[in-house]
């Protein structure tokens, strides 16, 4: 038995694009029938959002879609998580300088940027700032399944 695949997505406060990223990966885990084999959480990179739950539209548009985030709560990365998570995802360039900077480098070269896993790299837009939950929905979507079918295939 193979030990479980542990992915950490991060992003500025952990209200919006990395807990939408979590279920949304725990929800095609669960669909593909992989719970067992994967270990999934979210992250901030920064202090502000320490404790409170999911912005509420984050929180309906995961609904609109069948997915509950229940429960989460924002908390910030921590040095020790370098070497308990295998894949550690970022959603924009601020935020890989973030976590290179807590976690004293990237030597593993286990952090990337969730649209790296697609075929056109680039952030995924903080809705915090566009408003645009949909869009976001869109890439975080694109970026797990493609993250999942990476990871599979290399299984």
């Amino acid at each position: 038995m193979q030990d479980k695949v542990k992915i950490l997505f991060v992003c500025h406060g952990n209200i919006c694009r990395s807990p939408m990223a979590e279920f949304v990966m725990k929800h095609l885990v669960s669909e593909a029938g992989l719970n067992d084999e994967f270990e999934i959480a979210s992250a901030a990179t920064s202090t502000e959002e320490i404790g409170n739950p999911v912005y509420p539209p984050a929180r309906r548009k995961l609904a609109e879609h069948g997915i509950s985030c229940a429960g989460k709560t924002a908390r910030q990365i921590r040095r020790p998580d370098y070497e308990v998570y295998d894949y550690i995802i970022g959603m924009d360039d601020a935020n890989l300088r973030s976590m290179k900077r807590a976690f004293g480098g990237d030597p593993d070269h286990k952090v990337s940027l969730l649209m790296d896993y697609t075929g056109h790299p680039r952030s995924v837009a903080d809705p915090w700032y566009t408003g645009d939950f949909e869009a976001t929905w869109n890439d975080v979507l694109e970026g797990c399944t493609a993250l999942l079918a990476e990871i599979q295939e290399s299984r």
